[in-house]
């Protein structure tokens, strides 16, 4: 069920039944009807089905309740109200439904967090000292994976914000579950944050070197995970590119043969970053050009190879340009160097 269902059918409770039932109308409130009416969404289909005029109404009655006399900076409170439950021990809901409501209260804080304004606020408020604090380490993978996405929301395009998390140690802790969580949504999302607080941002980047952050990334393009795959391969062209002086220390590490590695596995469409990582790798970099042309490497077969297979395939332009590209780079000379040294 979606969100949006969710609050309508917990609008549609509060309304036809508000002789039974009185709930404060509030945030915590329509959060409280709204997992009661996840948990009762199995449950015998209504009669008939609501009309287009009872869907608008409804969602008129949860403007109302959301937006009447709150402000979005006091809905975000509301949110953070049912997240800190947990750390008081104040609720009469079992777990399940426990776990519903603050899925519920993340999502709703993602989407006021698209509002730069609102991310910094959250800051201000402590939300984002919770996330860091208590729940990206919870028992509940989904509760993690949410966690690390309001991070990312709040961190992106947000230097304030950035230094903040900074700050208080969120980099290890993402990097650590990007890395080892067992949940592939967690990595991913995680993942996502790494990035948010790496790219464009100095101290970030110098806080991903210090915790060996494209070892992360050389393990994330080795992963079942084609999304996380896809995600570490490319973070990691994108930061060659805006840091070429980060070519040396990633060369050391061996990350040349890692990726003719990666390259040798089936293939799949984020080859395409490999490929233009290892371009930015021989390029001004004269020991990864030295591993590239390794013979017990293969590349220059493998590349012929890939080329063979990519021509004619218009979706597969951008990779088969980065082919050609680390031929003509690593190979294309190399011959008529060979026969001019045996001369």
């Amino acid at each position: 069920m979606t969100t949006l269902n969710f609050f309508i059918k917990a609008v549609s409770i509060m309304t036809e039944d508000r002789q039974n039932r009185r709930y404060p109308h509030n945030l915590q409130g329509v959060l409280q009807l709204a997992v009661e009416a996840g948990s009762a969404a199995e449950g015998p289909a209504p009669a008939q089905p609501m009309t287009e005029e009872r869907k608008t109404w409804l969602r008129e009655a949860l403007a109302d309740v959301c937006k009447g006399q709150m402000d979005e900076v006091e809905q975000m409170k509301q949110c953070l109200a049912v997240l800190r439950k947990e750390e008081t021990g104040e609720s009469e809901m079992d777990e399940e439904q426990e776990e519903d409501e603050r899925e519920l209260a993340f999502e709703m804080l993602s989407e006021l967090c698209e509002n730069l304004d609102n991310a910094r606020d959250l800051m201000t408020l402590g939300g984002l000292d919770l996330c860091v604090s208590q729940y990206l380490c919870h028992v509940q993978s989904g509760l993690r994976w949410r966690a690390a996405e309001l991070i990312a929301s709040c961190a992106q395009n947000m230097p304030q914000v950035q230094v903040h998390l900074l700050g208080i140690g969120v980099l290890p802790k993402l990097l650590q579950l990007t890395d080892s969580d067992p949940h592939p949504t967690v990595r991913i999302k995680a993942l996502y944050a790494v990035s948010c607080l790496v790219r464009e941002q100095e101290a970030g980047l110098k806080a991903f070197l210090s915790h060996d952050g494209f070892s992360v990334l050389m393990r994330g393009m080795q992963s079942e995970s084609e999304k996380l795959r896809t995600k570490s391969a490319f973070l990691l062209l994108n930061l060659l590119t805006s840091h070429s002086e980060q070519k040396d220390t990633v060369v050391s590490m061996g990350m040349v043969q890692q990726l003719v590695s990666v390259l040798r596995s089936p293939h799949s469409p984020f080859h395409e970053h490999v490929l233009g990582a290892l371009c930015c790798l021989v390029e001004n970099c004269p020991q990864g050009l030295t591993d590239c042309r390794n013979p017990a490497l293969g590349l220059e077969e493998l590349l012929r190879q890939r080329v063979k297979e990519l021509q004619g395939k218009e979706e597969s332009q951008e990779e088969l340009d980065f082919c050609k590209r680390l031929r003509a780079k690593c190979f294309q000379g190399q011959q008529s160097d060979d026969n001019g040294m045996d001369r």
